[in-house]
């Protein structure tokens, strides 16, 4: 008897261990830890174009769509939705910041075209006719 619940014991202790682990290295944990702290995360499934990424950025979380289409040499994501769930917070963003949001997804997604929800959208739009 005594055998059984050392073993029981045992077993929840691996286990305790285990979820442990498991919170430690909770990408969805490092996301919101990033959003509370005012760091850049990205969250990303680079593998099923089906789920959508997310960004933490100054406090700030975005969300990407991602949709696939052809090159000329394969099936990859060619076009890329963003957007802010609260624009509230944007209070403090420049081009430059969405420049940088540009350049890591592209890193990902070199063949994708990026578009923006407004407000996002109407700031970057300003940049193309000033050129």
């Amino acid at each position: 008897m005594a055998f059984f619940i050392r073993l029981i014991v045992l077993a929840l202790i691996i286990y305790l261990f285990y979820r442990l682990i498991r919170y430690i290295v909770d990408p969805k944990r490092k996301l919101d830890a990033a959003l509370e702290a005012g760091n850049y995360y990205f969250l990303d499934d680079v593998k099923n174009v089906q789920k959508n990424f997310f960004i933490a950025l100054r406090g700030v979380m975005f969300e990407g769509e991602k949709y696939l289409g052809t090159t000329e040499q394969s099936f990859e994501v060619v076009s890329i939705f963003v957007w802010v769930a609260d624009p509230d917070q944007l209070q403090g963003f420049t081009k430059e910041d969405f420049h940088f949001l540009e350049k890591e997804i592209l890193m990902n997604y070199p063949e994708a075209h990026i578009s923006w929800k407004n407000p996002i959208e109407r700031l970057m739009k300003q940049e193309e006719k000033n050129i």
